[in-house]
């Protein structure tokens, strides 16, 4: 058996944004969920979070579905970690929060909006834990909430399961996104046992996907090396410019802003040049959509 590593954009899409019962399992295992506030349904909704006005940014999410009390929850695998990341999910977990409202209508009826980050990087290498959970808490009183926005973001690499006291679904899937990828011939016993987690098993089967398929999962490797690169090159090149100026805040604005320009421009030919050679060899332009992020207008115009 061969096996498709799940951390993948395609993979991880088809896996929790194709099969509600699982979305639904990872939720409850990994969110700060209180007993008897589990999700028990979910509705998936469309990944892009359009603006009401054009002018405004539009932003795309991996998965996003909300529950029958109208919770929202948005799910992210990121690949590679840069400060921007934060960032972009505080916007779009904002964003999927005011949008529960029209005009006229009560605050009473907002309902919190969770985002689950799966990160495959370590990007608090000076904290012990792996499981970062951020709210808007009272300074002084961290028992004061205000209640809302829940951002959870997990550092895979720090994962170790047999060094954590965590509930069972908790840890195997964390070993599902973290043990398996395109070297495994054989899956652990343990997430073979487990109903659920042996159908995202079968879902991450090499045999299950087409060769169209199999051509975008390897071009979102290829990006991946690619912007990881262009992340170090550019790092390089910050601290490079902040020593020669010979100031700490040189060191600090050069690397933000190398990295920031060299990530952007760089992810954004890979994507172009990967949507134009897919589009070229005949594939669904959705496909093409949902491979590279691109939105569809774009890709016409290629």
């Amino acid at each position: 058996m061969r096996y498709l590593n799940p951390r993948a954009d395609l993979t991880f899409k088809k896996v929790f944004g194709e099969h509600p019962d699982l979305v639904i399992s990872l939720l409850n295992a990994l969110l700060p969920l209180e007993e008897g506030q589990e999700v028990e349904e979910v509705e998936y909704l469309p990944a892009e979070i359009v603006p009401d006005n054009p002018l405004r940014k539009d932003s795309i999410v991996d998965v996003r579905c909300k529950d029958r009390s109208g919770r929202q929850f948005l799910v992210e695998m990121q690949t590679v970690w840069s400060p921007e990341f934060q960032y972009r999910v505080l916007f779009n977990t904002s964003k999927a929060y005011v949008r529960q409202l029209k005009s006229g209508m009560d605050y009473k009826l907002l309902q919190p909006v969770y985002s689950l980050n799966l990160v495959n990087d370590v990007f608090e290498p000076e904290l012990e834990g792996y499981y970062h959970y951020y709210r808007l808490v009272h300074e002084q009183h961290t028992e004061r909430v205000i209640d809302g926005l829940h951002l959870v973001f997990v550092e895979l690499p720090k994962f170790q399961p047999h060094t954590y006291s965590e509930k069972r679904m908790h840890v195997l899937w964390l070993r599902f996104l973290t043990e398996i990828d395109e070297d495994t011939r054989t899956a652990p016993a343990e997430l073979l046992a487990d109903p659920q987690v042996r159908r995202a098993l079968e879902v991450v089967e090499e045999s299950a996907y087409t060769d169209a398929q199999m051509y975008a999962y390897e071009r979102f490797w290829d990006s991946v090396s690619v912007e990881t690169t262009l992340i170090n090159s550019s790092m390089r090149l910050g601290q490079a410019e902040g020593r020669a100026q010979g100031l700490a805040q040189g060191i600090e604005e050069g690397r933000a802003e190398g990295r920031a320009e060299g990530i952007e421009q760089g992810r954004a030919e890979m994507q172009a040049d990967i949507a134009r050679k897919m589009k070229a060899a005949g594939m669904d332009i959705n496909l093409i959509a949902q491979a590279t992020g691109l939105p569809i207008a774009d890709i016409d115009a290629l």
